[in-house]
């Protein structure tokens, strides 16, 4: 492995596309773009993002980077890109004795859906699927979302999938416009995800 080239990264353990009932999950692609800058421009949904993206050339030049591509997936409906996933794939905290075995076990999660498709389950399924994906294809043990607690609809989705809210911080997040307001973060283990199955 060169510096040129960083290996395998964790999607390159994943089976794609991956399917559910209703979507196909895929890595995404530079002819995302256009599509996926539009769904995160749009009210209510930049909203709540880390960033809002003024142009497609910002949006290119901020998730276009290789770091960027190789943690984003591409929600599809019927050959229509609905959405995107974030999935970040991350060593957990450890001593420094046990540092190798902390590699890659912890997986930040995030979903991001077109308004057009909201209040249809959609970002309930493809969370669940990333879920699945996270465990038993990319192998980790435990999998952490997070959200300002007044993106209801994104608390309402960690809940759905299973996962448990962890921390409601006070105030510990800044948003542009509404100033600061509380944090939420939640977490599912992968023997907690395997024992919701049965």
């Amino acid at each position: 492995m060169s510096e040129t080239d960083p290996g395998p990264t964790p999607f390159d353990r994943v089976t794609w596309p991956a399917r559910t009932r209703r979507l196909t999950i895929r890595p995404v692609v530079s002819e995302d773009f256009p599509r996926l800058y539009e769904i995160r421009a749009a009210p209510g949904v930049t909203d709540w993002l880390t960033g809002r993206p003024t142009s497609l050339e910002e949006y290119v030049d901020r998730y276009g980077t290789p770091e960027r591509m190789d943690s984003t997936l591409t929600l599809v409906q019927e050959d229509r890109v609905v959405g995107d996933l974030f999935c970040g794939v991350e060593a957990a905290y450890s001593q420094a004795e046990v540092r190798d075995e902390a590699a890659h076990t912890l997986a930040a999660i995030g979903w991001c859906l077109d308004p057009a498709y909201a209040g249809r389950g959609l970002a309930t399924e493809a969370a669940g699927e990333l879920l699945r994906i996270c465990f038993e294809e990319i192998g980790v043990r435990r999998v952490v979302a997070g959200a300002f607690a007044d993106n209801v609809a994104s608390v309402r989705v960690m809940q759905k999938i299973g996962m448990r809210i962890e921390a409601r911080n006070l105030r510990a997040s800044l948003h542009r416009e509404l100033g600061w307001l509380d944090h939420v973060e939640a977490a599912i283990l992968a023997d907690e995800w395997r024992a919701n199955l049965d």
